[in-house]
């Protein structure tokens, strides 16, 4: 039996009883694995450091080295983050939308939780207990695979919860960590579909592209983040300076960072300049349309790539354009769907785009590094979903359940209709 198929038959049996045990169960349980990140933080940044050197030494870049980085401040957020979700309401049980039947019959529907949850992805450890911690609220068993870069952070963080939550009465076998460095295990567990009823892929196009084409399992995917601000002609424009440029520079190496700015020509030559050179001195890489070049110096002319590339990276691709809709236009052709951004003091055309604007996440005037789950008050998030079956957006306990109908009756019986 392989590793793979071996985990993912645990975490079959384990979930069957996380489906049923009572909130207060999971929440202590919850408190338990933040408690015990807390006591292990020492241990866990030795581990993370020699793998980040590794990487280091094999060349990585800045940006995925930042990614693959544990620090105590990301350590005790993700501790915090646990206990968020412990505080949240537990969506397990509610029954909703309970209608009267004309036969007496009561008909409502119960969120359940969906059963294994399967979650593929690279470099990010906090992922791991952001992760263990949602699908464990909402009642779900999961099976991680991470990224060989950080196998040994995320196996030793995956004992660690698993240990912990199962000192709180959790089934042994609800955390599953598929320790393997060879990519047939990703093709693998996207086929267990006897076994895990989800599967979410979290990382680059090429990860996301080899689950999707390999899957039997239903997937859930959190596809890359092209997000755009644009710059309206009746912004603030000191505003719009401060959100643009957090947008891009605050963590460039994340799915929800700016990389393509969009500037009305209207403003363009009273924002563009000063912003530019905040930028450069923010060490900014700016690949330009040609109105940009003729602004701010030292532009890099932006090729048709530019338009569709993910940096992940302090690189932005900047365009002047004649209106509102053409940026609109710009972001419906290039855009990925996460997040999309407005900078306007203008209502109706903010509410314009966000009627217009289709991305699971839009703004007015705030940087698009807000979408996340924990700060639109999810606790944490399993990703977000670019897709629109069955969520979109950040994935929170939520979207980590169905519904079932329930029918309460006393004694009806259907007659044909002849």
């Amino acid at each position: 039996m392989s590793l793979a198929l071996e985990v993912a038959r645990a975490a079959k049996e384990a979930a069957a009883v996380l489906a049923t045990l009572l909130s207060g169960v999971k929440n202590a349980a919850l408190f338990g694995m933040a408690a015990a990140l807390r006591r292990a933080e020492a241990t866990l940044l030795e581990v993370n450091a020699a793998e980040v050197a590794k990487a280091r030494a094999a060349g990585r870049g800045a940006a995925f080295l930042d990614r693959l980085t544990l620090t105590p401040g990301r350590l005790r957020r993700t501790a915090e983050g646990l206990e968020a979700v412990a505080a949240l309401p537990d969506p397990v049980g509610e029954i909703t939308d309970m209608r009267r039947r004309p036969n007496g019959l009561l008909v409502g529907r119960m969120r359940v939780p969906l059963g294994v949850i399967g979650v593929i992805y690279e470099a990010r450890p906090n992922v791991t207990a952001d992760v263990a911690g949602l699908c464990l609220k909402a009642g779900n068993a999961v099976v991680l695979r991470g990224g060989s870069e950080a196998l040994e952070t995320n196996g030793a963080l995956a004992a660690l919860l698993g240990e912990a939550a199962a000192a709180a009465g959790i089934p042994k076998g609800w955390l599953g960590f598929v320790a393997s460095p060879d990519r047939a295990a990703v093709s693998e567990m996207a086929r267990l579909d006897r076994y895990i009823d989800c599967i979410i892929p979290r990382g680059g196009e090429d990860l996301i592209r080899a689950v999707k084409a390999a899957a039997t399992v239903p997937v859930l995917a959190h596809e890359k983040g092209l997000c755009h601000t644009y710059v309206d002609a009746a912004a603030d424009l000191a505003m719009a300076a401060e959100v643009a440029f957090n947008a891009k520079v605050e963590r460039p190496g994340v799915c929800n960072a700016m990389e393509t700015l969009l500037v009305h020509e209207a403003v363009a030559s009273a924002f563009l300049p000063p912003f530019g050179a905040r930028l450069k001195a923010a060490g900014v890489e700016v690949r330009g349309c040609p109105r940009t070049a003729a602004l701010v110096p030292g532009v890099v002319p932006a090729s048709d790539a530019d338009w569709d590339t993910e940096y992940l990276d302090l690189i932005l691709a900047v365009r002047v354009v004649a209106s509102y809709e053409e940026a609109v236009a710009h972001i419906r052709r290039h855009g990925s769907g996460l997040a999309e951004a407005i900078l306007t003091a203008d209502h109706a055309t903010a509410m314009r785009f966000l009627r217009e604007v289709d991305a699971g996440a839009v703004f007015v005037n705030a940087s698009t590094r807000f979408t996340d789950g924990g700060e639109f008050g999810l606790g944490a998030e399993m990703g977000v979903s670019t897709q629109k079956l069955h969520a979109r957006g950040p994935v929170g306990l939520a979207e980590l359940t169905c519904t079932k109908f329930v029918i309460l009756g006393d004694g009806q019986v259907r007659q044909s209709q002849r």
